[in-house]
């Protein structure tokens, strides 16, 4: 991939800052906001908060793993690291779009790379109605939450609730619910792209609910809809070997 101006960002804890330090020493950097191409090193968490950091610029972010899981990120090397990113590849994602109202009637919106959720405030569960383009599809669901994801965010949180796992490029959401009591059996629905999802809360007082859009919460929501959008469009940046398609499919044969 080509660039002219590289800037490396870490996460604060000592093992990232130690690299970014060395990382800094060894190779020519720019101020962040300045550059062609950001490498970031951390977790999976710290790309996802560099990614909403950058996403209004639209610059390339190529991570290295220094967290837990590292999906989103490349295996940490320091050698060779600039012929490394000029032979990586870039995949753009298409974001969701979360427009929240709260119980007191203000409307909050955000952006998120791999899914909204609704999550119960309280010990109680939450009802939830669910509608697809204006139309009712399930007119009750009595749940610890519910979750739209991206094919980027399906192996995250949408995994961990038993989601499907969906393949880049298929042109599909996720609608995930988090522990079902009623309907009991329901495991969720692959959506199209373009479907305008709608929740509504209810029984609201008692129940209060929460949306999250990766990492922005609003509480005490009473109705959150959510769509994808195409601007701003986030870009990561992989090795060849390791290319985000790849680890999707890829995570779909993991037997353990």
């Amino acid at each position: 991939m080509d660039f002219n101006s590289l800037s490396i960002v870490a996460d604060d804890h000592a093992e990232a800052a130690a690299a970014l330090e060395r990382l800094s020493e060894r190779y020519p950097t720019a101020d962040a906001e300045q550059a062609d191409l950001i490498v970031a090193i951390g977790g999976d968490g710290f790309m996802l908060s560099t990614l909403h950091r950058f996403m209004e610029k639209q610059i390339p972010i190529f991570g290295m793993n220094l967290g837990s899981v590292g999906f989103l990120m490349n295996e940490y090397r320091e050698e060779g690291l600039l012929e490394r990113l000029r032979k990586a590849e870039a995949i753009e994602l298409q974001p969701l779009h979360m427009s929240a109202t709260t119980a007191d009637g203000e409307r909050h919106e955000a952006l998120a790379v791999n899914e909204v959720s609704l999550r119960r405030e309280t010990r109680l569960a939450a009802k939830v109605r669910i509608k697809l383009d204006g139309v009712v599809r399930l007119e009750e669901l009595i749940c610890d939450g519910v979750l739209v994801c991206t094919p980027a965010g399906s192996t995250a949180y949408n995994l961990s609730a038993h989601g499907p796992i969906i393949p880049l490029g298929a042109g599909l959401l996720g609608l995930t619910p988090i522990s079902a009591f009623r309907p009991r059996h329901w495991r969720g629905a692959l959506l199209p792209q373009n479907a305008v999802v709608t929740f509504e809360i209810l029984d609201h007082g008692l129940r209060p609910t929460s949306a999250v859009a990766d990492f922005t919460e609003i509480r005490d929501v009473v109705s959150v809809e959510v769509r994808a959008t195409s601007s701003p469009a986030p870009t990561l940046v992989f090795d060849p070997e390791h290319n985000l398609e790849e680890r999707i499919l890829t995570e779909q044969f993991v037997s353990v």
